[in-house]
């Protein structure tokens, strides 16, 4: 039998050294179509609900979402340590010129709407009186807001709504996180499935010479596809902590590289998630904005009463009291409509004094290593299977294939 192999290998020699090139392509191939299927696309393509695919990560986006929002809160940053670290007085120094434009401009409008015969007809002194008064505390109301912001953060800012709101939106963000974060790892993924595909097509050459059995290539094609994805996950992940064998220290790659990762993970949520404009928009738009709201309000109405002074009755008597109540309802809103646009001129004081980056990079490099693996690979842990035998149907076909060339 062996006689007649070695005769058959030299027949056909580039047929047999075919065989752990094309084991190798069969690795490397499931291991980029692995990686593809993790991220695209990013909407359901197919006949829901089982006859088609989307991404794990878009399809998982917000459960990966919450996954990433629990960990920044419980073991990274807490948006009361953050936004502790605003100067309420320098926000408002920050915002002032806008925001005193803005006051002037609301004045005037709200005035000539109730009652713009009165407005036109009071003494020009009166007229600035009030714009001078109302603009001079602008200001003072914007500290006092986020004073009382701060005292009870968790009230009016709801960071969870905003990581995953900003995640479903842009499915793309989350996709570039994860890709990111984890290049290095997935360029070994699909690499170490050439070599693994390579030493397996070793052991099927020599299977082929000696047997020839057709059902051998698409087994070992299958074979390939299954465990050269399964070893290269379980390579990226494991052994949590650094191992000592045979003198050599392993450890997951992915653990291993964790001052490295921090790093790219802290850059990326900094400049694309949590931003002063993500932050302030949520302040304000967000899931708790009616709050805030209702605390412009009490400010509002508090400083219209205390500024129009002397002329508080003669507006009164003039618009009546219901309309007076109105229109410092109506100066309220008009405020709160101009906070997020007003705020902008904060964004680069805040991103300095939040410092979020380097805050981040710190306590992620003082993760345990358990801590640290949750960041990636929890939430598709529960699909890995799914990849895994995508790989085995793929390497089988390929197998398949195989025949018509080697019989």
């Amino acid at each position: 039998m062996i006689e007649q192999a070695i005769a058959d290998f030299q027949a056909n020699m580039w047929l047999y050294i075919s065989i752990p090139f094309i084991s190798g392509i069969i690795g490397y191939v499931t291991k980029v179509v692995a990686i593809q299927m993790m991220f695209s696309p990013l909407e359901f393509k197919g006949i829901k609900p089982f006859f088609g695919w989307q991404g794990i990560v878009p399809r998982k986006a917000e459960k990966m979402a919450t996954v990433a929002v629990e960990l920044m809160t419980s073991k990274l940053i807490k948006p009361s340590e953050i936004f502790a670290r605003l100067d309420p007085q320098r926000v408002a120094k920050e915002i002032e010129a806008p925001m005193m434009a803005a006051a002037e401009d609301i004045v005037r409008d709200v005035a000539q709407q109730y009652q713009p015969g009165l407005w036109e007809s009071m003494p020009e002194f009166a007229r600035q009186k009030i714009i001078q008064r109302v603009k001079g505390e602008a200001p003072a109301i914007v500290a006092t807001i986020m004073s009382e912001v701060q005292r009870d953060i968790d009230k009016y800012f709801d960071i969870k709504h905003m990581v995953i709101s900003n995640l479903l939106k842009d499915k793309r963000l989350l996709n570039d996180i994860f890709r990111k974060v984890g290049r290095q790892e997935f360029r070994f993924f699909s690499n170490a499935g050439f070599y693994f595909g390579f030493g397996i097509g070793l052991i099927q050459m020599v299977c082929w010479a000696l047997f020839k059995q057709p059902w051998m290539l698409p087994a070992f094609g299958g074979f390939v596809g299954f465990f050269s994805d399964w070893i290269a996950l379980q390579m990226m992940f494991r052994p949590l902590h650094p191992k000592k064998v045979l003198g050599f220290t392993w450890q997951g790659l992915f653990l291993k590289r964790q001052k490295e990762v921090a790093a790219d993970y802290a850059a990326l949520i900094s400049k694309q998630l949590l931003t002063p404009a993500n932050m302030m928009q949520e302040l304000f738009r967000g899931a708790f904005a009616d709050r805030i709201m209702e605390l412009i309000h009490k400010n509002v109405k508090r400083t219209v009463d205390e500024q129009t002074g002397i002329v508080r009755p003669l507006v009164v008597y003039a618009v009546g009291s219901q309309k007076y109540i109105e229109m410092k309802s109506v100066i309220a809103e008009r405020i709160m409509a101009q906070m997020p646009e007003t705020m902008k001129h904060v964004e680069s004081y805040a991103e300095d004094a939040m410092d979020v980056r380097n805050t981040l990079v710190e306590r992620m490099q003082g993760l345990s290593s358990e801590e640290f693996e949750g960041m990636l690979r929890p939430a598709f842990k529960e699909d890995e299977w799914s990849l895994i035998i995508v790989g085995a149907v793929l390497g089988f076909l390929v197998g398949e294939m195989q025949i018509h060339f080697m019989l």
